[in-house]
């Protein structure tokens, strides 16, 4: 179908300013925030209702166009790159909380609110939506990954919170998954099957998250290390120690030392570990942290800072949150690739260590930037765009620590998806049986092939 006539029939259901051509619009939605080639779109439509979706859908549906869901654009597998050209849905424009159930701890909003906006409205309620990808990610950007981020560890991540969901099938047709009810065992879970399928499955057009209060009082925590592997036994041990940290953080030498340049950071050029507590009381923090420090003493930690303001805490939490940017300023013009494993906790520190010794072996630019309380580790290796085998061994970095993890019964990708970047990995992660499986509901619920194509399962 020619872009002229497919233009002309959106408008059908479009006024001429909900639908683009436009090349700097097309070059917008062409591209995440991943390193993967940009692929333009045909056109770009912005819905404002499920009905809407609906009739886009069942159009592309029966034209058999291409259709990518986008909302922030800050994926870091090339999720909303839509490599078959087609049909972008841009969800910038369904941005509403649509209810606020405060006493029942959970909000009716659109897929393509902001995270952070919206916890800035929840924060009036005295309510909260605990994952946290440090992005100001769109919640159906969230939901389509199973985005999770520092405060996994105590609150799991989006597929952990969200009781139901509407979704637009690739007929059109729309359906209502779950309910308000916290415990729900009536049928197969779909739900689940939604969240996290990266919009190759349907399209989330509403969702009920479940929040969490916010915490009376806090307390943030830094210690330094001697090294990467003393920094991760002293995880496996505070978690063993059953102190429940709200996030618990792993940052290895060379990130310390990128975060370091960021205004208001001064830290020992060292592994350190970034932690939170909440308690009932301060006297309760207090003892907790007591028992932190001793844990990281006992495994070689020192400058520990503890019981930082609310100013110091967020400065800290923010240059976390923002650490990717700074890493891109701190090597400018270079490319990147970033690893996203995840293993059992008891494994953590050996998939850590193995980290760093394969970042020395091949002699790479690479932090370790983990979410260490639930065993997730991050590698952002960068590299010149010339250097052809720099570039090589940033891949032999990541097959090795993905295979690595594989090996201890860990996974791809702990929470960036799998986009593009992560397919080849599906095979021998999961097994030919299972991918057969996810094969067949994929062609069960979008048997034309429409919803972003070429994402998530193998190519062969």
């Amino acid at each position: 179908m020619s872009t002229s006539t497919l233009l002309a029939d959106l408008l059908a259901f479009f006024s001429s300013d909900r639908v683009s051509t436009a090349t700097a619009i097309l070059e917008q939605n062409a591209q995440d925030e991943s390193s993967f080639p940009a692929r333009p779109p045909d056109v770009v439509v912005w819905p404002t209702s499920t009905t809407e979706v609906s009739q886009v859908l069942a159009y592309a549906h029966q034209h058999q166009v291409p259709v990518t869901a986008r909302g922030a654009g800050t994926s870091l597998e090339g999720q909303p790159i839509p490599l078959q050209g087609g049909i972008v849905l841009n969800f910038q424009q369904m941005n509403q909380i649509v209810a606020i159930y405060a006493e029942d701890f959970q909000a009716r909003v659109q897929p393509g609110i902001f995270y952070k906006d919206m916890n800035r409205t929840l924060a009036g309620h005295g309510l909260f939506f605990a994952p946290d990808p440090g992005a100001n990610a769109s919640i159906g950007g969230m939901l389509a990954n199973n985005a999770a981020g520092i405060r996994t560890v105590k609150y799991g991540a989006t597929r952990d919170n969200v009781l139901a969901l509407e979704v637009v099938l690739a007929s059109g047709e729309i359906i209502h998954t779950g309910s308000r009810a916290v415990k729900q065992s009536s049928g197969y879970d779909l739900t689940h099957l939604f969240v996290g399928s990266e919009g190759t499955l349907g399209l989330i057009t509403e969702a009920t998250l479940k929040l969490a209060p916010l915490p009376e009082q806090f307390s943030a925590a830094t210690a330094a290390f001697p090294s990467v592997a003393a920094a991760a036994q002293t995880v496996f041990d505070i978690m063993g120690s059953g102190l429940g940290p709200a996030a618990l953080e792993l940052l290895d030498e060379l990130a310390v030392t990128v975060l370091n340049t960021d205004e208001g950071i001064h830290l020992s050029v060292a592994p350190h570990l970034f932690m939170e507590f909440t308690g009932p009381s301060e006297s309760a923090l207090q003892q907790t942290l007591a028992t932190v420090q001793e844990i990281c003493r006992e495994n070689g930690g020192n400058d520990f800072r503890s019981g930082t303001g609310r100013d110091q805490r967020n400065t800290l939490w923010d240059a976390r949150h923002r650490l990717f940017e700074i890493h891109k300023r701190y090597f400018p013009g270079q490319k990147y690739l970033i690893a996203d494993v995840a293993v059992p906790i008891s494994h953590f520190p050996a998939v850590v260590s193995r980290a760093s010794q394969l970042i020395a072996e091949l002699q790479l630019a690479a932090s370790i930037i983990s979410h260490a309380g639930d065993g997730n580790v991050h590698l952002t290796i960068f590299y010149p765009p010339a250097d052809s085998q720099a570039q090589a061994r940033a891949q032999q970095l990541n097959e090795a620590i993905v295979n690595y993890a594989l090996e201890l019964d860990g996974t791809s990708t702990g929470e960036h998806g799998v986009g593009i970047g992560k397919q080849k990995f599906m095979l021998p992660e999961h097994g030919p049986g299972a991918v057969a499986l996810m094969r067949q509901l994929k062609a069960l619920l979008d048997p034309q092939g429409i919803l972003n194509p070429g994402k998530v399962l193998p190519l062969t």
